[in-house]
């Protein structure tokens, strides 16, 4: 049976990496809304060299995030979860230096970066670590 906080670690990072496909889906198909939704205002173009950049390293990092989850790869999970804890770090900082930034917008990338350091400390403190054998 599994505990509540097993089941609540795997709903998060389930959420979490649904959430990041689509963030990465609406950057290709939306630009400008997924670009408000962010945080940030580059300006009306036609350039959306960040928005792709953007949406792939969100859509493969959701992709991932599913893959390791489904696949009960719990231990890689925790590592990958510490490891890019630097992606929203770097995105809050992304938004809170821009100067016209609305206010509500660092709170996602806050949630983020708590969401990634507790899930991913979460899932190296209960999972063991694999053996070596020696051949």
């Amino acid at each position: 049976m599994k505990t509540v906080s097993q089941k609540t670690a795997y709903f998060i990072t389930l959420v979490t990496g649904v959430f990041m496909v689509f963030i990465g889906l609406r950057f290709f198909i939306s630009p400008h809304a997924a670009e408000a939704a962010f945080g940030i205002h580059i300006g009306i173009t036609n350039h959306f060299e960040f928005h792709y950049i953007k949406g792939v390293r969100d859509l493969a990092t959701g992709l991932l995030t599913l893959a390791l989850l489904f696949n009960k790869e719990y231990r890689s999970l925790g590592w990958l979860m510490l490891c890019m804890s630097i992606i929203p770090v770097n995105d809050f900082m992304l938004v809170l230096h821009t100067p016209d930034h609305p206010g509500w917008a660092i709170y996602p990338h806050l949630t983020a970066i708590l969401i990634c350091l507790t899930v991913g400390a979460y899932y190296l403190s209960t999972t063991k670590k694999p053996v070596a054998y020696a051949v």
